[in-house]
């Protein structure tokens, strides 16, 4: 389920450009100040405000008209269950429900928030103010108090159903989108300047049956990432980054940490290896032997470009468990 979207931005289509305008993120961009997703016609989807109470509860009577509907479903995977990214909801409901949350008014919003710096390149980046941590920290808090209401609604009709969603790999900045996907147990704000120590508490390992995580990375193992040390900037990021993270293998190493023996399954982009078909199969090798399982985005793809061949090869290679050792000896 495609959670928190209302609208297709590209053909002014869905609930938020027919019934509902008032879902739809408010945005505070660099450009033009805080406005409407929707007349953001780059962004494909016209994000939700996840604390919407009326867009909420029409998500949990889809959830309860499924559930109830189909005894016979094995599950749910929720997707887009996050903002649209540093720049969301900047709306006057956040702003007051915000404000609430810590207790005080904002004396200048939204740039006690962040604002927007341009740097010498020309490039904009956004420049934290004094309540940049919290608003973090209550973002995430948001997240979590859904996920853990979608759970209990669909485990009051049915206890067996698995509760499960997909989220991207790229932990290191996927506070920018509210979401903590790390089991409870382990403490960002250790590793992170942006998690203040109570951010662990919104960690929802615990809440999920199933999950995915898309490790949406060209280099395979830490040792070919270490080689080209390229800059990766993902779809929900405002910036690039570098790292291990940022590659099949370390991702899977960190993810096995942070999710203190929940189980996971790794997803590939298939589409990222047109040009390099024989990577496509390394790739599913690795998720399969570092992770609990793979996803694969998505069969289209395979079907289309005829690639069957390197996903049954990619599973041969999983078999064998010295295929990447004597690589990272390198």
């Amino acid at each position: 389920m495609n959670t928190f979207v209302g609208g297709h931005n590209y053909f002014d289509r869905g609930q938020t450009y027919t019934t509902n305008p008032e879902w739809a993120s408010m945005l505070y961009t660099p450009d033009q100040g805080i406005v409407s997703i929707m007349t953001l016609k780059k962004k494909y989807s016209a994000m939700i405000n996840p604390i919407n109470p009326d867009f909420q509860a029409h998500m949990l009577n889809v959830l309860k008209e499924v559930t109830s509907k189909y005894p016979e479903l094995d599950g749910f995977m929720l997707d887009r269950v996050r903002y649209d990214g540093i720049m969301a909801d900047f709306s006057d409901l956040s702003k007051n429900k915000f404000e609430e949350y810590i207790g005080e008014k904002i004396e200048t919003f939204p740039t006690d928030i962040y604002e927007w710096k341009t740097d010498a390149d020309g490039k904009n980046n956004y420049v934290r103010g004094k309540h940049f941590l919290k608003w973090i920290e209550w973002r995430t808090k948001n997240i979590y108090d859904f996920m853990a209401l979608a759970r209990q609604t669909v485990k009051e009709i049915n206890p067996n159903i698995s509760f499960g969603t997909y989220t991207g790999a790229w932990y290191p900045s996927y506070f920018e989108v509210g979401v903590n996907w790390a089991s409870n147990q382990y403490d960002p704000s250790k590793d992170f300047d942006w998690a203040t120590p109570d951010y662990k508490n919104f960690g929802y390992a615990e809440l999920i049956d199933l999950y995915t995580t898309g490790n949406y990375y060209t280099n395979v193992t830490m040792a070919e990432y270490r080689k080209n040390n390229n800059i990766v900037i993902n779809e929900t990021d405002s910036k690039g980054a570098r790292g291990t993270w940022y590659c099949v293998e370390g991702s899977c190493e960190k993810i096995s940490e942070i999710m203190n023996g929940h189980p996971f399954l790794g997803g590939i982009l298939v589409d990222q290896f047109y040009e390099n078909r024989s990577q496509l199969s390394r790739t599913i090798a690795m998720n399969l032997q570092a992770s609990d399982g793979l996803m694969v985005f998505d069969i289209v793809h395979i079907i289309r470009k005829n690639l069957w061949k390197e996903v049954e090869e990619g599973f041969r290679m999983a078999q064998d468990e010295n295929m990447f050792k004597n690589e990272n000896r390198e």
